[in-house]
């Protein structure tokens, strides 16, 4: 993979590294989503959730680091290696399909509600664009993905999990990221 050009020829170090992170958390996510953990009340939790929270961050800052033009590179990117890795270890193409439409549908709705909110705070943008792709990438993934061979209450169950892990683990990324970059400006 080539480096992401900055405006003065060198490579941005950041974003490459940023988008490499964002295609391998994908890969891991798609690599453990048929393994659950059940919660203690109600919920099944992927084990896939984990590692998929950490997108919603990590492209986050790819948008804050390198721009609109490289999340959707991301994006592809991810989209291409994640499908790729799938059809070579023989994943069943309904989770093929589900995983591509969910990321599809997900991120680029999540790019364009931050890209909209791009003149206000970055919380706001994360918080803004977060509300709207965690949800629809949990219901659109988990519906493709199980519907007819889970029971409905599962199926609630593992979109209750995944969007309030999905949730929980992005605001603790973005803290982590929003308070690492505020002690590094003092």
């Amino acid at each position: 993979m080539t480096t992401l050009p900055t405006g003065l020829g060198r490579p941005a170090l950041l974003p490459t590294i940023l988008v490499v992170l964002y295609a391998l958390s994908i890969l891991l996510a798609n690599l453990t989503l048929d393994k659950f953990i059940q919660l203690p009340v109600f919920g099944l939790l992927s084990i896939g959730t984990i590692f998929f929270a950490a997108v919603f961050t990590l492209r986050d800052r790819i948008h804050q680091s390198g721009g609109l033009r490289t999340v959707y590179l991301a994006i592809a990117l991810a989209l291409l290696v994640n499908t790729v890795a799938a059809l070579l270890l023989g994943t069943p193409l309904r989770f093929v399909g589900a995983s591509f439409l969910a990321i599809l549908v997900g991120e680029l709705a999540d790019t364009g509600v931050y890209q909209s909110l791009i003149h206000r705070n970055w919380w706001t943008r994360v918080l803004a664009s977060n509300a709207v792709s965690v949800p629809l990438d949990s219901i659109i993934f988990t519906l493709l993905a199980f519907w007819g061979d889970m029971s409905t209450r599962d199926i609630l169950q593992i979109i209750f999990a995944d969007i309030l892990a999905k949730y929980l683990i992005a605001a603790l990324l973005a803290f982590r990221v929003r308070r690492g970059q505020t002690l590094q400006a003092a």
